[in-house]
């Protein structure tokens, strides 16, 4: 298989080197899934637009993270799963709490239903179990909330079959293997 390398900025269109410097910007270096986007300026673009308008979901920054985890776990992604165990610890959550979310638990009810619902729809590519989907709304979320749900589900889906599809380096620390 064609190794994919990850562009440097000379190396991309002078649209992907905008956006290399609002990504750089924003997070302080263009990781290198964001690089590789790069490759088509297009889709860095839609990227970023998406994933700006999900960050002003129901879902507070805390719990995107913890979404992203389980969902990045599901589909074994290690690109995202070390970059997300970082942020999530940087927002206040301890290494214990980002193991558990892999796995889709959350001692805090509301927090649990909403990750038990995520890993049943990536697990079943878009399905989900009813019994799920009712604990959800049980647990004070409305149809709004559900397809936030979705969304942020969808963004990470791309970067984590991004990465899947090009093995570029991981530039964060190492995410714990699970047992």
């Amino acid at each position: 298989m064609k190794t994919i390398h990850v562009p440097s900025y000379s190396e991309v269109t002078p649209e992907a080197q905008i956006l290399f410097d609002e990504v750089k910007k924003s997070l302080g270096k263009v990781p290198n899934l964001y690089a590789t986007m790069g490759y088509s300026p297009v889709t860095l673009r839609a990227f970023l637009d998406f994933e700006g308008a999900l960050n002003k979901t129901v879902f507070s920054g805390k719990e995107r993270e913890a979404i992203f985890l389980v969902v990045s776990e599901v589909n074994e992604c290690n690109y995202c799963l070390a970059a997300h165990t970082m942020v999530a610890t940087m927002k206040g959550y301890s290494k214990a709490d980002t193991l558990s979310f892999r796995v889709g638990h959350s001692p805090e009810n509301k927090l649990n239903a909403v990750l038990q619902l995520a890993k049943s729809i990536t697990e079943n590519k878009g399905g989900a179990d009813p019994m799920l989907v009712d604990n959800f709304f049980e647990a004070g979320y409305n149809e709004g909330a559900l397809v936030d749900l979705v969304g942020l589900i969808t963004a990470k889906i791309f970067t984590n079959y991004l990465f899947a599809v090009t093995s570029v380096p991981v530039d964060f620390p190492v995410a714990e293997v699970m047992q």
